[in-house]
């Protein structure tokens, strides 16, 4: 009996939910070409929040290597978004991640997926809000932030900000009460609001040229020194390091790019739209790619002008855009980029708030959290209770935590949800024909199950080996998909302690330390037979719009990457991330796992009584 519960207790975890057919095609617009898809996919990635961000970025972490850090992370995010690509094709719908992964990978992975996805909304609405607030604030004068510091900053805890920023938190109620009112996105406002943004880049960009010198990427203790005695002592100037292009050395480049991965967020938006699409399998490569190469010579550009108008430690963290073409003259011009980037947030802001509710709404319907938070208000058929509670925890993730922490916090939950989608188009290549199993398969499967354990004492030990290397069909079978599971798994496992290894000791590995080396190169050894396993199983032919080449290697560098940059984050910032996982994970397993596709669990017991 035990077994019994614990078996379905399983089966539970790993339903897939069943994909509804399609209704009739309801009265659209006209199908997106690709050019469409690269001005959404720029409108939804390029944040002027990183205009803010940067500067912390280059006076503490990068220096002027943060142009190379911008190019690591937009390779990296390119593999991502042919990964989502893939996820997409099997699932060739509108929605989110969320939706492909629970039609494909099965509950919990999809309530997995669909909690950080919920969190990585919220905090980049906050993000946008709190840049909003210090870029307001700096256009007058910084008067806000220093009567709000000097009220409160005496009160406040260490790990949050110097000061709760209520101009933050007013936004995104704002924001909030006109999205709850019925507001919408608009197509039309996207793309104005992209030219605006890509214009207030182009100012940018430009007066980098005029006024810029490339003296500044390559400074020496003696500019410091002569910058140090203009500037009245120290308290002004971030750290020299060592000076020249990369003053903060490798391991600042490598923290850097796994902070800019913030900066490519967003091109889950083509796929998103994949099912309008003139030419899907086209179309979204394309889209994703040209949209990232986009935004990354943008964010090149911005970056490369500022550290070339400016010495590197001379920046001020705070609003660094502003500050710097202050401090050359061009006051005028200072002005006229604050309104531009005040614009673009203001309607980031604004598209930002739709889709966390949306989010929220679909997982509530699903039952995986409480069917309250799927309530619709009748007037204007908006997800009220869903849009009031992902709006108030964005607002006081906005007026309680510091840009930066706010930043390192959205950078982990981003890398995760890029492995957990490498990772599902890792193992779905595998499986055999996964889009025709329905609902009886949940009859099916104790049975199917039952065979590969009925047969391991039969087959001898070196048999098992053989089928590792020699598998003996040609297509993907269930024991086939079942060793590729337990690969990737172990794949996964084996990178993790590399990453963390590689991110802890790096002097040490690369020094010659004998156990760390010793461990490092098994490692490897263990990483690159267990792909080999992988390599070796048969792949599903079925034909999709679009696959990730190179399987399995380019999943598995984007994991490794993935992981390798969140163990980068800080201590607070994964203790942060420990307490969502942990509410999570509290409201499935009392909740959402007793809640969930409610109609199917009313017709599962009956079926499985009748065999036991």
């Amino acid at each position: 009996m035990l077994r019994w519960y614990v078996h379905q207790f399983g089966q539970k975890l790993v339903r897939r939910r069943p994909l509804e057919p399609l209704k009739e095609p309801e009265s659209r617009g006209a199908p997106l070409n690709t050019l469409d898809l690269v001005i959404l996919g720029v409108g939804k990635i390029m944040r002027a929040a990183i205009y803010i961000l940067i500067g912390k970025m280059v006076k503490y972490v990068t220096g002027p290597a943060i142009v190379i850090c911008f190019l690591v992370a937009a390779l990296f995010s390119l593999l991502s978004g042919f990964c989502y690509a893939e996820l997409w094709a099997r699932v060739p719908r509108s929605g989110s991640v969320y939706l492909y992964s629970y039609v494909t990978m099965g509950q919990l992975y999809a309530f997995l997926t669909g909690w950080n996805l919920i969190l990585s909304l919220v905090l980049g609405t906050a993000i946008l809000a709190r840049a909003w607030s210090y870029i307001f604030d700096s256009l007058i004068g910084n008067h806000i932030s220093q009567a709000l510091q000097g009220t409160f900053s005496l009160y406040v805890p260490h790990f949050l900000a110097k000061y709760p920023d209520f101009l933050a938190l007013a936004l995104v109620l704002l924001f909030m009460g006109l999205q709850m009112l019925g507001a919408r996105d608009s197509a039309l406002f996207n793309k104005v609001f992209t030219g605006i943004n890509i214009l207030v880049q182009s100012f940018i960009i430009v007066s980098g040229f005029i006024k810029g010198e490339l003296h500044n990427w390559q400074l020496t203790e003696q500019d410091y020194t002569l910058n140090t005695s203009e500037s009245r002592g120290t308290s002004r100037l971030g750290p020299l390091g060592s000076g020249g292009f990369v003053p903060f050395g490798f391991d600042g480049v490598l923290h850097g790019a796994a902070l800019c991965f913030y900066a490519f967020v967003g091109f889950d938006a083509i796929v998103s739209r994949g099912e309008e699409a003139l030419n899907p399998q086209r179309s979204i490569p394309l889209g994703i790619t040209f949209s990232i190469f986009v935004c990354f010579w943008a964010y090149f550009g911005v970056s490369a002008s500022l550290t070339l108008i400016l010495p590197y430690y001379q920046i001020q963290p705070d609003n660094p855009l502003s500050q710097t073409f202050l401090h050359g003259g061009w006051i005028f011009a200072r002005y006229v980029l604050s309104v531009g980037i005040i614009c673009a947030i203001t309607y980031r802001l604004h598209s930002a708030m739709f889709p966390m509710s949306q989010v929220i709404y679909a997982m509530a319907e699903d039952g995986l959290l409480f069917r309250g938070l799927a309530q619709v208000r009748a007037h204007t058929g908006t997800p009220i209770m869903a849009i009031m509670s992902s709006g108030n925890l964005a607002g006081v993730m906005a007026l309680l935590f510091e840009l930066s922490d706010l930043v390192d916090f959205l950078s982990v939950v981003t890398l995760l949800a890029y492995t957990l989608v490498a990772f599902s188009v890792l193992v779905l290549r595998y499986q055999p024909h996964l889009k025709e199993k329905t609902e009886e398969e949940i009859e099916m499967e104790p049975e199917a199950e039952g065979n590969p354990l009925d047969s391991v004492p039969e087959a001898g030990t070196s048999n098992i080996l053989k089928s590792l290397w020699f598998p003996t069909s040609l297509t993907p079978t269930q024991k086939s998909g079942q060793i590729v599971y337990r690969c990737a798994f172990l794949l996964v496992l084996l990178l993790t302690i590399l990453s963390l290894i590689l991110a802890q000791w790096p002097s040490q590995v690369f020094s010659g330390d004998p156990v760390l080396t010793a461990v490092t190169v098994l490692l490897l050894l263990l990483i690159t037979g267990v792909t080999v396993i992988i390599w070796r199983q048969p792949q599903n032919t079925s034909p999709l719009y679009f696959k990730v080449p190179a399987l399995p290697v380019l999943p598995l560098v984007s994991i490794f990457v993935n992981i390798y940059s969140m163990m980068r984050m800080t201590t607070g910032t994964w203790a942060l991330f420990g307490i969502w996982m942990v509410i999570g994970f509290v409201i499935y397993f009392g909740y959402g796992i007793r809640h969930s596709l409610k109609e199917n669990n009313e017709l599962q017991p009956p079926a499985s009584t009748s065999q036991t």
